[in-house]
């Protein structure tokens, strides 16, 4: 009994503004053609069961292009699958805030996809002797909470969640904002589960042998810079951390088989420039050594490169025009100057770094309540890049 765990797809999500050739943004493009991809690897596997745990879509209210794009996409699996039972659980990003508006997903059940979106569902497979307890992230939030106990005398018990695992998060990465229902071990080491498929974090991760993130199919939040030093810290404490991509499950022998994603484009996350006591040409030429040193270029590539210490006088004396180069060549470069922490320092009375201009902003938006049909992530990336634009703006005045 084999079963395929994804999760995270995110199907909808947009990002830096460029468009293909088709006029869909890019990275729009680039998930989809990640989940196309999934699709055909987990048709090639025939596994017993697909399970998506949670975060189909971006946001509640996906474009017509996502959804038919899903549609298709799901058609395509359970025409080429007939046999094998997919189940859809409801994450946060797809959970409307209102109980009282119906879930987007529960139009996949016309086409023979369970769904649980409004409440906890078990779904019983006799076939394969399984057993699916799927839990949406609506129910997660309620107190208090649905049983999270296997039942039954199926073989094979999955529970399907989709949260934040407490001790697995990044500690300076809040709730706010992921906006996932906390879990913690009670949640999911009861005795008697085969198998626990989370989904939320975007880093496949270990959480014990039986209990994992299967991580997203593509870098699909506002920071993909944090998602590549996760995965790295993941992969140094042998708890994942792989290649983006999905899980095959083994119920049976408790074997999982990452199976990786090939990706449209790299997030490169270059070393750190300090500038301290550093003319502008001298970090000019720091940078050109990063950016030239990275295999094949940077066209069409996702890259940052931190230049900290850099006073303000100093960021005016770059090359802009290099700047403005690069920025045409990647889908999307990032330099991103910060001022020494001396300058940052408050006045009397107030000891310690003074938060920038930046970390403001986006504090405050991350906080703030919002209306039911907002993409909150959509909206706290854009205030991101509007801080980001004006700085560029003012250091090339």
């Amino acid at each position: 009994m084999r079963i395929a765990h994804l999760a995270d797809l995110h199907l909808g999500f947009r990002q830096y503004h460029r468009q293909n050739a088709n006029g869909i943004n890019q990275r729009e493009a680039d998930v989809a053609n990640a989940f196309r991809a999934a699709v055909d690897g987990v048709i090639a596997a025939a596994p017993d069961c697909v399970i998506v745990a949670g975060d189909l879509f971006h946001s509640v209210r996906p474009t017509n292009a996502a959804i038919v794009f899903a549609f298709r996409q799901f058609q395509r699996l359970r025409e080429a699958l007939p046999r094998t039972p997919v189940v859809v659980v409801a994450g946060n990003h797809d959970t409307p805030r209102s109980s009282e508006t119906g879930s987007i997903l529960q139009l996949l059940t016309e086409i023979g996809v369970d769904v649980a979106a409004d409440g906890p569902r078990r779904l019983v497979y006799p076939e394969g002797n399984l057993s699916v307890l799927a839990v949406p992230h609506r129910s997660l939030m309620e107190s208090p909470r649905p049983s999270l106990r296997p039942e039954g005398e199926e073989l094979f018990q999955v529970l399907v969640l989709h949260g934040e695992v407490e001790g697995i998060f990044p500690a300076d990465r809040s709730s706010t904002e992921y906006g996932g229902a906390r879990l913690t071990s009670d949640d999911y080491t009861t005795e008697g589960w085969t198998y626990v498929a989370l989904g939320h974090y975007h880093v496949q991760t270990q959480v014990t042998p039986r209990v994992w993130y299967a991580g997203s199919l593509e870098y699909v939040s506002s920071n993909p810079w944090g998602e590549l030093a996760e995965e790295s810290a993941r992969r140094k404490a042998g708890q994942g951390g792989g290649a983006k991509g999905w899980l095959l499950v083994d119920l049976r022998t408790g074997q999982v088989q990452p199976q990786a994603i090939p990706l449209a484009r790299r997030v490169f996350d270059l070393p750190a420039i300090d500038a301290t006591g550093l003319s502008g040409g001298e970090v000019d030429r720091l940078i050109a050594e990063r950016v030239e040193g990275i295999t094949g270029g940077i066209g069409d590539q996702v890259v940052r490169l931190v230049v900290r210490n850099i006073p303000r006088h100093v960021g005016r004396e770059l090359d802009h025009a290099k700047l403005r180069e690069y920025r045409a060549q990647a889908l999307h470069f990032q330099l991103d100057l910060r001022r020494p922490e001396s300058s940052r320092e408050s006045g009397v009375g107030a000891p310690g770094r003074r938060a920038t201009l930046g970390e403001i902003v986006h504090g405050h938006l991350a906080g703030r309540p919002l209306p039911a049909e907002l993409d909150r992530e959509a909206f706290v990336r854009l205030g991101d890049e509007l801080v980001a634009a004006a700085e560029r703006d003012e250091e090339g005045a």
